[in-house]
């Protein structure tokens, strides 16, 4: 053992500069290598075969010959899994292979199984003589979904799955999750490109001392371990999220080299999971083959039964078509695979006293009863609030304060009152009655004709709206104020710096350079947009107003109608109801928004602050001949952004929708077109390039 007691002695010599001797670089490699084992042993395989002890002496080993030899440090190496780098934000990032959610089913045990057995039989054309279809069945975990992109073999980036197009890159404190693999293995099966796609999650025992450590430490307790996996995975501090205790389980595939140019060739779902295990990857246990609708319903009694005694969270169990030829068969409908459901368990229900019933006030407005409880444990969640969504909501299920109530953690997170226990109240309790007047603001509090939710109508004076109000005025569609985003609004509000839209205007420079993470020169930028952002157009300016039911295309009609802001604020309903496309609601909607006194004030204030636009009498009508047409846009056009398209559509009659039915008209598709394009080939509808959209825009009818 000489050169070991050479290699490592009390001070290494320090030689950054020289080329590493080749027996430290073997002794590297070598320590890599046991690492790299015993670390897979304690984290996948839970086989630990050294003692922490031991594993602890020959990291550091590593970690003083790499300081010797910072030339030999790696990427995959096991000492960088810590980075503790601080990022300015997360990125977005789009994914080469969306990542889809899949249908959901709550029946029992057995409809739910036998329901989507019965699907996939009657789309393959299966008859009752053919033989049973064959499945895998996994648990769903209760965590965070997760892309792993390797190229050659190398972690390059991970992302979360976001919106299923766009997600936000993790890498940082992906890279802390030991049992993700930071390098794959030299073996023929490993492709140039993989994505392997899983589920960040916590296991209970370590949020349980998670929370421990929180408390002793005075900081956030976690309410469950899906939000402990989020909350620690988009942390821009991967210092932070290495002290968390995440785990990882592998399920499936993004993008793959295709087995044509070097990649592997999967005849199955399962032979794909066992390729993942030989990888690295940790996949359920739980994991089995299913022959048909029995097998799947035994697998999913089976698994709740022993839901409690795992070691991780579940909500339910998924299916999916273990033949790959058979689910590109079976395809996509909409935005979910015909060949996968999540069958999920029962939410979990206890009884307890209502206490009281409070309001809250969102972000948007809307306000919402919460139903203050007497502690109660729900699926291990001690639980002290729960929703009641709404007035008729609270009605229906016929709970008043001081009930015993029945709480459910519907899909085991968000708890909700399912309704009273049966019995005779001991005294009279009258009804709960929504607030006429916002508690936070003390405007007027409205319930549109067939709607369900109360609402705030003090928009742009409420408090709770604050938030909201700034960034939708502050939209690149509206006002346009380049820097004004999320995390900048949350500091000039949080520390009351602005309180209404007019305090932007009157920002300095010093108020601005004062705030955490804004330097002198993005200061400076803020001010420079907002001073460019007075000189606007009327329809920007009420689109920013935040009116309810008042997009960009009834901001564009209100304009052009009346030419004036003024003859706008003091229109009556039945003034507005002469506006094109302005029906019942949106004038009420209108009519109420400029009625409450301090909405007014805050745009006499804006003007003040000399936020302008140019005005005139009220426009013709121009001949628009695409008048009465629904057109939707998709994917990325050639030589047009978006904007451009729809502002030329709208010109031009046409209305700009977000979404494809049989109404559409037409769909607009460019590059990257996604599901818009797919749903408008299911029903029928006609697809343009721009060329096309230019024609049609001629008025010389479709290319």
């Amino acid at each position: 053992m000489t050169e070991n007691f050479d290699l490592f002695s009390a001070e290494p010599p320090a030689q950054s500069a020289a080329a590493a001797p080749e027996k430290v670089i073997a002794k590297v490699q070598e320590l890599r290598a046991r690492l790299q084992r015993w670390a897979h042993e304690y984290y996948v395989q839970d086989a630990p075969t050294v003692p922490d002890g031991e594993y602890d002496r020959v990291f550091q080993q590593l970690q003083a010959l790499e300081g010797a030899y910072p030339q030999l440090v790696t990427p995959d190496s096991p000492t960088q899994r810590v980075i503790g780098a601080v990022l300015e934000g997360l990125a977005p990032v789009r994914h080469a292979v969306p990542m889809l959610s899949i249908q959901t089913e709550t029946d029992n045990e057995a409809t739910g199984a036998i329901a989507f057995d019965q699907r996939v039989r009657r789309e393959l054309g299966l008859g009752e003589a053919d033989p049973v279809v064959e499945y895998v069945a996994e648990p769903k975990f209760d965590g965070l979904a997760m892309n792993l992109r390797y190229e050659n073999g190398q972690l390059v980036q991970a992302t979360t799955r976001g919106d299923g197009e766009v997600g936000e890159d993790v890498t940082h404190n992906i890279r802390t999750i030991r049992q993700i693999p930071l390098s794959l293995p030299a073996a023929s099966s490993v492709p140039p490109v993989v994505e392997v796609r899983g589920e960040v999650h916590m296991a209970k025992a370590d949020l349980q001392k998670l929370n421990e450590r929180q408390l002793a430490a005075g900081g956030k307790t976690f309410a469950n371990p899906r939000n402990a996996a989020a909350g620690s995975v988009r942390q821009l501090d991967s210092g932070i999220a290495a002290q968390r205790p995440l785990s990882f389980f592998a399920y499936g595939l993004g993008e793959i080299t295709p087995a044509a140019q070097g990649g592997p060739d999967f005849v199955t779902h399962y032979a794909m999971l066992q390729m993942l295990k030989s990888w690295g990857f940790p996949v359920a246990p739980q994991v089995c083959i299913a022959q048909g609708a029995p097998e799947l319903v035994a697998f999913h009694e089976r698994l709740g039964a022993a839901r409690e005694s795992l070691p991780f969270e579940i909500d339910g169990v998924v299916y999916k078509v273990n033949s790959l030829a058979l689910q590109r068969q079976l395809g996509f409908k909409s935005r979910e695979p015909r060949w996968a459901v999540a069958h999920k368990y029962p939410a979990q229900e206890m009884p307890t006293l209502m206490e009281s019933i409070d309001v809250q006030v969102g972000r948007t407005g809307k306000l919402t009863p919460v139903a203050r409880l007497a502690p109660v444990q729900v699926g291990g969640v001690v639980v002290t609030n729960a929703t009641l969504s709404n007035l008729f909501d609270i009605r229906k299920k016929g709970v008043r304060v001081g009930d015993t109530v029945i709480v459910r953690r519907a899909g085991d997170v968000i708890p909700e009152v399912v309704g009273r226990v049966a019995g005779e109240r001991p005294v009279y309790v009258p009804n709960f009655r929504m607030p006429k007047t916002c508690p936070i603001c003390g405007s007027a509090v409205v319930r549109e004709k067939g709607e369900a939710n109360h609402r705030c109508t003090g928009g742009l004076f409420c408090g709770a709206q604050r938030k909201e109000a700034i960034l939708h005025f502050a939209h690149r569609r509206a006002m346009d104020i380049e820097g004004l985003g999320d995390k900048l609004v949350d500091q000039l509000v949080d520390a009351q710096v602005v309180r209404v839209l007019p305090d932007l205007y009157r920002l300095g420079l010093s108020s601005l350079a004062a705030l955490d993470r804004m330097a002198e020169k993005s200061a400076q930028n803020v001010l420079a947009a907002l001073e460019k952002s007075k000189s606007t157009t009327l329809q920007r300016f009420l689109f920013g107003l935040g009116i309810r039911h008042v997009g960009e295309s009834t901001a564009k009609d209100l304009a052009k109608h009346f030419g004036k802001l003024d003859a706008i604020m003091d229109a009556s309903v039945e003034e507005l109801l002469q506006v094109n496309d302005v029906g019942p609601v949106v004038a009420d909607s209108i009519h109420t928004f400029f009625a409450q006194p301090h909405n007014r004030e805050v745009v006499e204030q804006l003007r003040a602050c000399g936020v302008h636009w140019e005005e005139g009498e009220p426009a013709e009508k121009a001949p628009q001949i695409l008048a009465g047409l629904t057109v939707v846009l998709t994917g990325t056009l050639p030589t047009l952004s978006r904007d451009a398209a729809k502002d030329m559509l709208e010109a031009a009659g046409a209305k700009v929708s977000g979404s494809v039915s049989k109404k559409t008209s037409y769909v607009v598709a460019g590059a990257e077109a996604g599901s818009k394009l797919a749903k408008a080939e299911e029903l029928g509808v006609t697809v343009l390039d721009e060329a096309g959209m230019l024609v049609l825009l001629k008025g010389q009818g479709t290319a």
